[in-house]
């Protein structure tokens, strides 16, 4: 077991966890569904990736990281927040320590938040599947924004190869604001 306060990843696993943090903030399909401007959030993916936590517990034998306390990734202008992260990764795919671990999911819990520029994305818990390549945000309140615009339901589940997304209620309603001034002006 290995305790880190600061751990960086080579960009290459890091660009797995990053893609997945792109869909979080309403992706395109839905975005042209509510004539929004909202365009997903953008990332350099030639930037390198940051992880910080206030403890850090790698576990070769189980082929996972487990991030706790104050987790904060920061690629670029993207940052994703929450109270606890495990990145589970293949057992012949590298190593975390390394930098190089092929990862195949990302489970995230405890207060998630996800910002990039002026998009942001609010939920209790998610998973980024970076083999089926899908993510989902859970909560009793998942919060998708950019400014104005804000998306509220209870689970959102985007498959990221496709850019479809699909925004539950889970037994009350979906509730959309949307801001008359964000729509483009030709």
């Amino acid at each position: 077991m290995r305790v880190a306060s600061a751990f960086v990843l080579r960009p290459t696993a890091a660009f797995l966890l990053a893609g997945a943090c792109v869909a979080a903030c309403l992706p395109p399909a839905m975005a042209q569904e509510t004539n929004s401007r909202m365009k997903g959030l953008e990332l350099s993916n030639d930037k390198p990736i940051q992880i910080q936590s206030d403890k850090l517990e790698i576990r070769e034998q189980e082929n996972k990281a487990e991030f706790s306390g104050n987790v904060k990734v920061v690629q670029g202008t993207t940052t994703l927040q929450a109270g606890n992260m495990v990145v589970y990764y293949r057992a012949d795919g590298g190593d975390v320590s390394s930098g190089n671990a092929d990862i195949e999911k990302i489970d995230v819990s405890n207060r998630v938040f996800l910002q990039s520029g002026t998009q942001q994305a609010t939920a209790d818990n998610g998973t980024f599947n970076l083999v089926d390549e899908t993510l989902v945000l859970k909560g009793d309140k998942v919060v998708l924004s950019e400014g104005k615009n804000v998306f509220v339901g209870c689970q959102l589940t985007v498959l990221m190869r496709t850019g479809e997304a699909k925004l539950d209620a889970c037994g009350g309603r979906v509730m959309i604001q949307l801001d008359p001034k964000s729509r483009k002006t030709n």
